[in-house]
């Protein structure tokens, strides 16, 4: 009997541009398969011994002929390539309407609003990348005390500040004023505090991002789990994401290697229910960046910290890794990617050597958890359960 999953969600590892990239501007991405063309091909024996290799259609991994796991990939339904987007969707919820977003920067009454209510003048609203907007706004912010505001392609409100400058209980302020005048038409996806430190020569966004989201337009899994008595536990950016709704206990994570290390103290409790993990670097530091060898080398660090959690699994618990999107650090320009996201699952409980093929709609997984624990369906999505478990 499965008393608890761990879903381990490797935020922007797409694996190949979706039917309707081109709307995006994303024809030809394939974010793992341009990253291991790049660095001459990845080390990853745990993941494709699961069966990433076997996934229908994916490139810069490695077939194996007889995998433990279960593997396919999904087609996002919902219209967007954002983290919110995506991680609501697995839960059971369906978009059909995009987050705004703001090419031309943010309409004169936001920004005004926002300076009248926290006391603070703004540079900056751009689009932009987070490491080239402090290149350029850093060291004014720092003079002025002015605040950088910025967004990017996704539908995000970002304010960042030096630490020294502005006290993160300010900035954090700063963005509950932000997510409130957000609202109606301009209810953008995510507001997001971008604190960094260091100076002109060197400035490093720190590990106290949060994320201010949209609360979700109906009960998620997180919330049909929790109602039902079972755990719900947050590692990373999860609690953000959902608003902390559906969550019962949560952990905010340093980097990659950290959320692991939180996952694996969680995964030492005897609590059923739901370990739910982001693990943020390769899109935050590395594809947005372009960084593309920092990429290869983050996905092998995994892979090999993935012998980590399969050893620390209970009999009784089952696993599942997968993506919210791309973020392909080969192809021009520094933001998301529209493509398939691969799916591992694992499990004592399960099958071996499964390819579920393609799946439309990342709904399903959530539908699928709801299965495995017998409780309500979420709105949205089948359970694919029957054609994984023994």
């Amino acid at each position: 009997m499965i008393e608890r999953v761990i879903w381990v969600v490797l935020d922007s590892v797409g694996i190949g541009a979706l039917p309707d990239a081109n709307k995006y501007g994303d024809e030809g991405s394939n974010t793992l398969g341009n990253v291991s063309k790049s660095v001459g091909g990845l080390k990853i024996p745990n993941m494709e011994r699961l069966g990433l290799g076997n996934i229908d259609g994916i490139k810069g991994t490695k077939y194996n002929e007889n995998p433990i796991g279960c593997y396919g990939k999904f087609e996002e339904m919902s219209n967007g390539k954002d983290t919110t987007t995506g991680h609501w969707e697995m839960a059971g919820v369906y978009l059909q309407e995009a987050f705004p977003t703001y090419p031309n920067g943010f309409p004169s009454d936001i920004v005004e609003e926002f300076e009248r209510l926290t006391g603070r003048s703004i540079i900056g609203n751009k689009p932009a990348s987070g490491t080239a907007i402090l290149e350029e706004l850093g060291e004014e912010h720092i003079n002025t005390g002015k605040v950088i505001v910025y967004t990017s392609a996704d539908s995000v409100f970002q304010i960042a500040a030096h630490e020294d400058i502005v006290p993160l209980d300010e900035l954090y302020n700063m963005c509950e004023i932000a997510r409130n005048i957000l609202k109606d038409e301009h209810a953008v996806a995510r507001v997001i505090a971008r604190p960094f430190t260091g100076d002109a020569t060197n400035f490093v966004r720190t590990s106290n991002r949060r994320d201010f989201s949209l609360l979700p337009p109906h009960d998620t899994i997180l919330d049909i789990l929790k109602n039902n008595g079972l755990n719900v536990m947050a590692v990373g950016k999860i609690e953000d994401i959902f608003c902390k709704k559906g969550v019962t206990e949560a952990v905010h994570t340093k980097d990659n290697m950290d959320g692991i290390d939180k996952t694996l103290e969680y995964m030492k409790t005897d609590k059923k229910g739901l370990i739910y993990t982001n693990l943020v670097d390769f899109d935050m530091k590395w594809g947005h960046r372009n960084d593309f060898v920092s990429y290869g080398k983050g996905l092998e660090e995994f892979d090999n910290r993935l012998l980590d959690i399969l050893n620390e699994m209970k009999d009784s618990d089952v696993l599942f890794i997968t993506a919210d999107h791309g973020c392909d650090p080969t192809v021009p320009g520094t933001d998301h990617t529209r493509e398939y996201i691969p799916f591992l699952a694992y499990g004592k409980e399960l099958k071996e050597n499964v390819n579920m093929g393609t799946k439309k709609g990342f709904y399903h997984m959530g539908q699928t958890i709801a299965d495995i624990f017998n409780v309500e369906k979420v709105k949205n999505g089948e359970s694919f359960l029957k054609q994984i478990i023994k």
